[in-house]
């Protein structure tokens, strides 16, 4: 006889069901704390990795380059990402004023104004990336043609292209005589912006039209040097290529690189042609890779591609937020090696498609907000410029492992999380061989508590027009504190991510 309570069986069905429920609990836990593990070999071989996505910026429109709070932000994005190239609407635009008519219908040349916009980039390092965009109205079809923009260009063909090309062979003239051959052969001239969405007439028309100016634009120009650049076509939805590649070939057209757009918010069916389901994440690079195979396959098969406008996902005001810097680093990640130059729509929120600036943090394009605020893109691109220049071949979708000159490592780590997802902290796990086991690592930080000015805009009470002494306390706040030092442990380095952390390593002699 047993004096205790006798023990039951616990039926199966019970058996089953805590069995399931563990499993659950275990896989939830594993997801919470996801591990990603990346292992870099810092003696492999490596690829060329020029910085392609900071070569250029993009910008609003040309009299915008006249301000003070435009070249102030000029000069802040070139300390962190030393760009080479800016791109903007509306050089020939009737704001600017270069061509018009007198009452007797004599041609008119001012270029004060010209002078004046070229000579500020150039005094602060950058040059004009030359986008030949809007059309002068002395000389077009229908002046009243404008486009919606607040500044409303006009959109129409011209006249005639004798006169388009009279007035762009001296416009390049100036030029050269102003600043000399040597430094405009360094310029690329862009026909037109966005012919598919900016040029009138029906689509078919549209295309034809656009062709032919770009046939006049581009032996007009070389007419006057064959050193000068020129490309296109300049489309939005990364349109016409094919088309506009054969129209070149056939009719024997000068051309030295091709230009289009892609934004990563563009619907999947205008890019893509098709409803398919396409990752915000991925789209432009989807894009960027089937120009690349469409030039490859032409008959100018060297041609470098351009994405003269692009940008990561805005829903929600994500452009304003952390989320930018790991949409970047992912877009380098999958455009490397396919496109020469990429220009991030925009370098600053100096910019007025829809009219003066409504305040800072409304979702603008830049990585400055109104008044000279660095947003977390500003620091993002800071530390994405710090990359090496050889890429060493990496499986993960979430790490950019480059050499530096001197043999050290430099490493973009990040958590990718969308706008209005739910996302969760993972653990990446760093595996290095081919270096010392204790080597020194540094690291600095993108994400909620670093470079982001959102909270402390917030706590300032979100003025609308903030003083220049709330935007300076606003960056010194934000300035990313100096690099944190560690080691690696037995070749081994594990960090946590939170969602849309943007993390930046120096392993050995770059550390």
């Amino acid at each position: 006889m047993h004096s205790g309570r006798s023990a039951r069986k616990i039926p199966m069905r019970c058996t089953t069901l805590l069995v399931a429920t563990l499993a659950t609990l275990l896989s939830l836990t594993s997801r919470a704390f996801a591990v990603d593990t990346v292992r870099v070999a810092a003696n492999a071989p490596g690829t060329p990795f020029p910085h392609f996505w900071e070569e250029s910026f993009g910008s609003g429109h040309a009299t915008l380059a006249m301000r003070a709070d435009y070249l102030r932000d000029v000069r802040a994005v070139k300390r962190v990402t030393n760009f080479r190239y800016v791109r903007f609407h509306g050089i020939l635009d009737h704001r600017v004023g270069m061509y018009t008519r007198d009452y007797q219908g004599n041609p008119v040349y001012n270029f004060s104004n010209v002078d004046t916009i070229y000579d500020g980039l150039l005094k602060n390092g950058v040059m004009p990336f030359v986008e030949l965009s809007f059309m002068p109205p002395a000389i077009a079809a229908n002046p009243d043609n404008r486009y919606g923009f607040w500044y409303r260009p006009d959109v129409s063909p011209p006249q005639t292209y004798r006169k388009w090309a009279a007035v762009i062979r001296t416009f390049a003239r100036h030029l050269i005589k102003r600043y000399g051959i040597d430094e405009v052969a360094q310029w690329y001239f862009e026909v037109w912006n966005e012919p598919n969405e900016t040029f009138r007439g029906g689509r078919t028309q549209e295309r034809r039209t656009y062709f032919a100016l770009y046939a006049a634009t581009a032996r007009a120009l070389k007419s006057v040097s064959p050193r000068l650049r020129v490309g296109g076509p300049a489309t939005a939805h990364a349109a016409w290529i094919g088309a506009f590649l054969r129209y070149v070939t056939v009719h024997h057209l000068p051309i030295d690189f091709i230009s289009t757009h892609a934004y990563a918010d563009d619907s999947a069916r205008s890019l893509f042609g098709n409803g398919r389901p396409v990752p915000y994440d991925d789209r432009v690079c989807k894009v960027v890779k089937r120009v690349r195979r469409e030039i490859d396959g032409s008959a100018r098969p060297n041609l470098p591609l351009f994405i003269t406008e692009w940008s990561v996902m805005g829903r929600n005001g994500a452009r304003d937020t952390t989320y930018v810097g790991p949409a970047i680093a992912n877009t380098i990640r999958q455009c490397d090696g396919n496109v020469q130059m990429m220009s991030f729509w925009t370098f600053s929120d100096v910019f007025e498609e829809g009219g003066p600036n409504p305040g800072p943090f409304t979702g603008g394009f830049g990585l400055r907000a109104y008044g000279g605020i660095n947003k977390p893109s500003y620091y993002a691109f800071a530390l994405l410029h710090q990359l090496g220049h050889e890429r060493l071949n990496n499986p993960s979708h979430s790490a950019i492992v480059t050499r530096t000159r001197n043999g050290g490592l430099v490493i973009a780590l990040w958590n990718l999380v969308d706008p209005g997802k739910t996302g969760r902290t993972k653990t990446v796990r760093l595996q290095f061989s081919g270096m010392p086991r204790d080597a020194p690592v540094t690291l600095t930080r993108v994400d909620h508590d670093h470079g982001n000015v959102l909270p402390i805009y917030r706590a300032m009470g979100s003025p609308r027009y903030p003083t220049p002494k709330q935007v300076a306390a606003m960056n010194a706040a934000t300035a990313l504190p100096a690099a944190q030092a560690a080691r690696l442990h037995g070749g081994v380095l594990s960090l946590r991510l939170q969602p849309n952390d943007l993390v930046l390593l120096r392993v050995g002699p770059a550390a």
